[in-house]
């Protein structure tokens, strides 16, 4: 009889939101004990990758170490150990959960048989389940226990659905990403900040924070919609509203049959029944209606093929034609069965927002059901052999057809849009032919539609795919926008404190509404408005949402770096001072300088190109650190002859030091003095407080590298209060 192995324990499960020593991006992190298990890496269990393989048989494409497919397999006949495969199991189900996930590492700690494996994690409900389940297949396949892998991946993928962003959402936020464009999520449903402080806009779904909230309650109004349209020559079908089904028939027959009954403020076609003609079908009609909206519309119905146009900022993006769902009888099958061999059949078809067309369930569309009874057909009827039957007049829209649009078509849909009042919208129109002007093939705007879904532009049942992610995100950023602001990042354990403040306050001397979170506590436009340390992700976090801010410092330990990440994904300085306090973090398994390296490095890794890092000649260990900055570097040191700033010097860097009392910023061979350092510090010690010259020197150097005048910096230090109010 095969050994049973006790269960791998999870000592600690950590999500880190931002960039942080693993990557720049959030991970889960979770620390193991392999117990037993250590002794037995993945070559040494019969069996055992044999069962893998069967169970994940997509592992092959794992690439693993070896950077090439196949790999991870390679290194499980090789004999790996089991915190290495859990890894790889857990980004195997995220990947069938559709969550598609590359990134992972599994490293030893200082202590036998305890490994920190970490993934990428866009959502942390999900990457815990993920663990979770993960977890439980490795477990049950080291120990030949049956597991369902496909309960486990419906579990996985129903709490993705749960969890992340819709699919409108989403594609929006991944187009910002494109742009390099940062987005926080601010509540577990799809409203989602893109940008920062007070460069940020604001979606929830395809709805923005430029969208008018009277057109939004305009176009709610169907009725109010075509009145305000037809002013303006929009072409609307006539109609009028009802208040009962004896009203419908009556306006149907003023109106002229056929006729479309549809509530005046439903969605998605729900409710809406075309093409009536007979005063039995009008009323049955009437009683659709008024279950799903506040009020019942009867309208002229307009022959032809329902279409959605999406409008973004003024233009037409997008547009995707509807087609009707028909059966063929066979004189064999009822009518419901046959719905479920010839169309819900169809792999395009689906209940989750992952398919282009939906599943047609009788039971659920009482429209389609009375289509049937107009045909003389009921659901269990069964068709003649070769009988055509609709089943579906609507729906469907979801062709792609946005090269077909016609000129005249896309202005008198962008006016409906304008006229109504929204920045994006989703018209619906009908006619026999997009190509052509409405005025030709009597075609005509039956709704326009606030927070349109983007899903049918998205994935198209047939057609191409548009980009209206990046319509939307190209409406709310100008092409030389990012939603970013100037952040500063001060990092290390020397004075980060007083660096942090000096430099918020030269930024605010400098035309800057400046939010600074530090150890001394929170700051608005230099008013501290909380006392209790903030050095911490949250109170980064809250400074980047503030719509008010458009200049940000904050201070990060590396104990914040290790629990939480950073709270921006990159930033325009960081300032290094130091790679002290690693007796602080034994908890982290930080024992080495190599590893406190690791750590701090994500600072000056998430400086932009454009932007600068600051770093420490005085430390020796710092140096390294200037070949990882994507931008410029600035050193600073206390001695104007330090080798690192002369080196640096000679190559035309920047470099500031001391000399008699004030800082002096250098470029090349030439110098200008600035700061009065010790002046400043005489300030600080008379508060009760202390700051060294090495860290007045990084101030000026960040503020330097802000672009801030050496002017400004002087009179700004001159003029720093040290004391706390």
């Amino acid at each position: 009889m095969s050994r049973r192995f006790d269960d791998i324990a999870l000592l600690r499960i950590n999500y880190l939101r931002g960039p942080n020593m693993w990557t720049y991006r959030s991970v889960l992190e979770t620390w193991l004990d392999l117990g037993a298990l250590e002794q037995h890496p993945s070559n040494t269990i019969e069996g055992f990758n044999q069962r893998l393989t069967q169970r994940l048989p997509a592992l092959i494409e794992h690439h693993c170490g070896v950077g090439e497919r196949g790999g991870f397999l390679q290194r499980l006949e090789e004999g790996t150990w089991m915190g290495h495969v859990l890894e790889h199991i857990v980004i195997e189900l995220l990947n069938l959960a559709g969550m598609p996930t590359g990134f992972g590492q599994t490293r030893s700690t200082s202590r036998e048989g305890v490994y920190r494996m970490v993934f990428r994690a866009r959502d942390e409900q999900v990457a815990r389940c993920a663990l979770e389940l993960g977890h439980a297949l490795l477990m049950h396949t080291l120990n030949d226990q049956p597991f369902d892998v496909d309960a486990a991946v419906n579990t996985l993928r129903d709490k993705v659905d749960d969890c992340y962003l819709g699919p409108s959402t989403a594609a929006i936020v991944g187009a910002a990403t494109e742009r390099r464009i940062p987005h926080i999520r601010l509540n577990d449903g799809n409203l989602v900040q893109l940008g920062y402080g007070a460069a940020q806009r604001r979606i929830w779904t395809a709805e923005t924070d430029m969208t008018s909230a009277i057109g939004e309650n305009i176009a709610g109004d169907k009725d109010l919609t075509k009145t305000l349209l037809k002013s303006v020559g929009v072409p609307v079908p006539e109609g009028q509203a009802v208040d009962s089904p004896e009203e419908a028939w009556e306006a149907a027959q003023d109106i002229g049959l056929p006729v479309v009954v549809k509530p005046s403020d439903g969605n998605h076609g729900r409710g809406v029944t075309l093409d009536l003609r007979r005063e039995d079908d009008i009323k049955r009609a009437y009683a659709l209606a008024d279950s799903e909206g506040s009020e019942v519309l009867v309208e002229r119905y307009i022959p032809g093929t329902e279409h959605r146009l999406l409008v973004v900022g003024g233009k037409v993006v997008a547009a995707a034609r509807g087609e009707e769902a028909w059966i063929c009888g066979d004189g064999t099958h009822s009518v419901a069965q046959l719905i479920e061999l010839q169309i819900n059949s169809d792999p395009r078809r689906g209940v989750t927002e992952d398919f282009p067309l939906n599943v047609i369930k009788l039971e659920d569309d009482p429209v389609v059901v009375l289509d049937l009874q107009r045909q003389g057909l009921a659901p269990d009827s069964v068709p003649d052999a070769g009988r055509r039957v609709l089943i579906q007049r609507n729906g469907n829209v979801a062709n792609d057809c946005t090269e077909q649009v016609h000129p005249d078509v896309a202005h008198a849909v962008s006016l409906a849009v304008r006229t109504v009042g929204l920045d994006i919208a989703g018209v619906d129109l009908v006619s026999s032919d997009i190509s052509k002007p409405l005025s030709e093939t009597g075609g005509a705007i039956v709704e326009v539609n606030a927070g349109p879904g983007l899903l049918m532009h998205l994935k198209p049942a047939d057609g191409m795919p548009q980009p209206v992610g990046q319509a939307i995100v190209d409406h709310l950023f100008g092409p030389d926008e990012d939603g970013r602001l100037p952040i500063v990042g001060v990092a290390g354990s020397r004075d980060t404190s007083a660096i942090s403040r000096l430099v918020a306050w030269l930024m605010h001397l400098n035309g800057r509404h400046t939010g600074l979170a530090c150890q001394d506590g929170l700051f608005l436009a230099n008013r501290r408005v909380e006392r209790k340390p903030c050095a911490h992700f949250a109170a980064a976090h809250r400074l980047l949402m503030n719509r008010a801010v458009d200049a940000v410092v904050i201070e990060n330990g590396a104990a914040s770096i290790l629990n939480d990440g950073l709270a921006y994904d990159r930033c325009l300085v960081g300032v290094l001072t130091d790679l002290d306090g690693m007796e602080q973090l034994a908890e982290h398994d930080i024992l080495s300088p190599e590893q406190m390296f690791k750590v701090m490095r994500t600072q000056v890794d998430v400086v932009l190109g454009q932007g600068a890092a600051v770093l420490n000649a005085d430390q020796a260990t710092l140096l390294p650190m200037a070949e990882l900055c994507d931008g410029e570097v600035l050193f600073y040191a206390l001695d104007p002859a330090h080798p690192t700033l002369a080196q640096h010097r000679a190559q035309g860097g920047r470099a500031v030091f001391l000399r008699d009392g004030n800082a002096v910023l250098a470029q090349g061979s030439q110098e200008s003095s600035s700061a009065h350092v010790q002046a400043l510090q005489q300030r600080f010690a008379q508060a009760h407080q202390s700051v060294s010259a090495s860290a007045v020197l990084a101030a000026v150097a960040a503020a330097w590298a802000l672009g801030i005048s050496p002017e400004l910096i002087t009179a700004g230090l001159d003029t720093f209060v040290p004391e706390l109010s």
